[in-house]
């Protein structure tokens, strides 16, 4: 460890740490852009400039050098003293921000960086009220650089942020600077568009309203907006997210920065794989036998579905199938009520959707250790919490192809199916494999051949309309909460199977998970990131 000394104050951090990353870590407020922790360093905003005391060649005394240092570049060394408070500093910083803004458009009211801008901040902290801009501004016009970003050039600072991202993250080098001086500017090689599968960073990682992103463009104003943190479902790297949503609808999916999964960065996928939630064609209402009933009426019909399945043989003709895309809460409440009524109920762990192989960043990259970003081909996020709570509950149980093997075998008198996918996911070989139940209860998000013919019906909602903990590929276990509320007509699962369990009240996941804690010993240790600094853009 070493000890600096920033602005009069003593800080420890580890030795190494550029003096920037230190001092914004401490609380101390200084302006930059083209940092980011993920990338490599260029020093070329020049807005973290800093003075430090060195020793005098001639005299040997310390003195405050005359030249300022960007501190992004510096690295941390024990006895250090810089400060960011001095005339200089503050003189450099307004001339920078001066310069940035000779030519940028004064187009906020309609810009939508507008609100979480650091150029507007950094305007009212460093810059001047008045520009003495006499000449006409420059004006580029805007391109589009790929299917889902535009580049809006004359708002553009040069950070470099986002060449230097396509460059190191994802390895596909599709943007770049061209030209020099005064007319440089961020371009697409020709034939080259902006489209690999983790482009929607670059606009996360933008300080001003340069890129935007498409399906967000003039959708909403960013102060209107609520955030709720969550967990991707989108593969079982269980990426830790931001939903901002306003009037019950989802607006977009941000990153939220996680050293142990996925740094600073998600994939488009899972950005833009959320369109689902507010699809018109999902189950709104329980059905039982084809007939829409009240949620009373459909709770008692599984309880006497499960009552007489339950009796013989101790439930050995039960079988309830656990969605990797149910919450690990939800996936025990579910297990202990058709336990409680089949003693030897068969635990399934769900349809595991997979892709190929897993997709390593940058692209070409084969050492997964090496990896900057990993996109899972397992496309669930809690496969694992789910054989968690079925290690922990014990007694018969099956994987999601053995169970289809035994039910095509007519083993099984009644089966409890959960989904929850976005995507079709019944099968044919499904499909045929369960007509040979005789009784299905369906917990669905979207109708589908079984949901068709099930003896109950229920819908399920989605992620975000629901609390919990996802377990990741590494067994990470991480909670998120509730954006959402349900559709009209819905439930959350969560909270019709705590009814069904004989408890009382509303559902919270955290009375759940402290039931479990003695069983499951995977959420003994739930993983919360820390949050950023503030400044730490």
């Amino acid at each position: 460890m070493a000890m600096i000394i920033i602005n009069g104050r003593a800080v420890e951090c580890a030795e190494g740490t550029p003096v920037l990353k230190v001092a914004v870590d401490a609380g101390f407020d200084v302006p930059f852009y083209c940092f980011h922790p993920g990338l490599k360093i260029v020093a070329s905003c020049r807005l973290c400039l800093m003075e430090m005391r060195s020793k005098d060649p001639k005299t040997g005394e310390m003195v405050w050098s005359p030249r300022l240092i960007p501190s992004c570049q510096t690295p941390a060394r024990d006895g250090m003293e810089v400060r960011f408070d001095s005339p200089n500093v503050r003189q450099n910083q307004r001339a920078v921000m001066e310069d940035y803004l000779l030519n940028h458009p004064l187009d906020c009211p309609v810009c939508d960086q507008a609100g979480e801008c650091w150029l507007q901040d950094y305007s009212m902290k460093y810059g001047n009220a008045l520009s003495r801009m006499t000449e006409p501004k420059t004006v580029n016009p805007k391109k589009s650089v790929g299917s889902k970003t535009l580049l809006y050039q004359d708002r553009c600072v040069l950070c470099s942020r986002c060449v230097r991202f396509c460059r190191e993250v994802a390895g596909t080098n599709e943007l770049c600077v061209i030209r020099r001086s005064s007319y440089a500017e961020i371009d697409a090689f020709p034939g080259i568009p902006l489209e690999n599968k983790l482009q929607g960073n670059v606009v996360d990682i933008c300080p001003v309203g340069a890129l935007l992103d498409k399906d967000f463009l003039y959708k909403q104003r960013v102060w209107y907006l609520k955030t709720s943190k969550s967990i991707c479902p989108n593969c079982s790297t269980g990426c830790t997210i931001c939903i901002d949503h306003n009037n019950g609808r989802v607006w977009r999916l941000r990153p939220r920065t996680n050293r142990k999964v996925n740094t600073w960065w998600i994939c488009d996928e899972g950005r833009f794989g959320w369109k689902y939630v507010h699809s018109n064609q999902r189950l709104l209402a329980p059905m039982l036998k084809g007939a829409r009933v009240t949620w009373d009426a459909a709770l008692a019909a599984a309880q006497q579905l499960l009552a007489p399945a339950g009796k013989a043989q101790q439930g050995k003709g039960v079988a309830v199938v656990l969605s990797p895309m149910m919450a690990c809460e939800e996936a025990w409440l579910l297990a202990k009520v058709v336990r409680a009524a089949a003693p030897q109920a068969t635990l399934v762990t769900g349809f595991v959707p997979k892709a190929s192989a897993d997709e390593l960043f940058p692209v070409g990259l084969t050492d997964q250790a090496k990896a900057k970003f990993i996109i899972r081909a397992e496309k669930c996020p809690n496969r694992c919490g789910v054989e968690a709570v079925c290690k922990a509950l014990g007694g018969p149980q099956a994987t999601f192809a053995d169970f289809l093997a035994k039910a095509k075998q007519g083993t099984f008198a009644l089966a409890w199916i959960v989904g929850g996918y976005s995507q079709e996911w019944v099968t044919r070989d499904c499909s045929d494999a369960l007509s040979k139940v005789s009784q299905l209860i369906v917990q669905d998000i979207f109708p589908s051949s079984l949901s068709a013919r099930a003896d109950l019906a229920l819908p399920s909602c989605a992620w975000v309309e629901r609390e919990g903990t996802f377990v990741n590929h590494a067994g990470i276990a991480q909670p998120f909460d509730r954006a959402l509320p349900p559709p009209v007509g819905c439930q959350q699962d969560s909270q019709y199977l705590y009814r069904l369990a004989g408890m009382e009240g509303l559902y919270r996941a955290e009375k759940v998970r402290e039931q479990m804690l003695d069983k499951v010993a995977e959420l003994r240790d739930l993983w919360t990131p820390p949050a950023e600094a503030r400044g730490m853009h």
